[in-house]
């Protein structure tokens, strides 16, 4: 099989969000191939899951003060704080290869391709059910999904390097749990590369190791590309009119 890949640089949060529902309408209406996107944030962002409340996961004002953008995602799942990661999307026809009707089967497929790049970068990764991908018994990737238009969407991220400290200034974690513990969600439980390559490791390098990772898993040829003039203009306009405003943002 064949999938366009696309390497779209660093971009605001809902600009991200609005180019991952560009590729769905795109994909869907039959004008675009089944695409691999990675990319990462300018600046850093809080992204939270479509069912949560901003307002009860993120320190909004935080964020304006330490310039984080802060948007709603159109998968479910927690809030996540995106600064040193590669990130990637992948967008495909329901009934595709890869996106069959079995959801857990469809996050194994996929994330088979990310946890091949991570052994390219040198780190024993493995797929960790629902939708995590672990090195060492620590989380170092999440991953999260939507069905819409018969399409499927997962997006997923792989942290490079990890800083719990600026990722608790802006998540917000109740009191108890701060009380002598400063990184009391990722203590013990999440890892990135940094720490476990004990090197570091540039977003092009991942995104090369991830590209090689996913053709070789997914026995697929990844051929490199750019959004359409069609694409990038819808990007645009839902990233202005949904995903930075506050009757999507905070609808909850």
């Amino acid at each position: 099989m064949r999938l366009r890949l696309i390497s779209s640089g660093a971009l605001p949060g809902a600009l991200n969000m609005g180019t991952d529902e560009a590729l769905i309408s795109s994909v869907a209406e039959g004008t675009s191939p089944p695409t691999l996107r990675l990319y990462r944030w300018s600046p850093p962002c809080v992204t939270i899951g479509y069912f949560q409340s901003m307002e009860a996961e993120v320190d909004l004002a935080a964020c304006a003060s330490a310039k984080v953008d802060a948007v709603r995602r159109l998968t479910g799942g927690g809030a996540v704080f995106h600064d040193e990661e590669i990130t990637y999307s992948l967008v495909a026809p329901l009934g595709h290869p890869l996106a069959p009707d079995d959801i857990l089967e469809s996050y194994r497929l996929i994330c088979a391709g990310i946890v091949a790049g991570l052994g390219l970068l040198g780190a024993k990764a493995s797929f960790v059910p629902i939708n995590d991908i672990a090195v060492n018994g620590k989380k170092v990737s999440g991953n999260a999904q939507t069905r819409r238009r018969g399409c499927l969407l997962q997006h997923g991220t792989v942290l490079l390097g990890l800083d719990a400290r600026r990722m608790f200034s802006v998540l917000r974690v109740p009191s108890e749990k701060l009380r002598g513990r400063p990184e009391p969600r990722a203590e013990g439980r999440v890892t990135s590369l940094r720490d476990v390559l004990e090197r570091e490791v540039r977003f092009d390098e991942a995104a090369r190791a991830l590209a090689e990772g996913c053709s070789k898993a997914w026995d697929a040829e990844l051929f490199p590309d750019r959004l359409t003039p069609t694409e990038t203009a819808a990007a645009e306009v839902f990233g202005r009119t949904r995903f930075n405003t506050r009757a999507w943002n905070l609808r909850r």
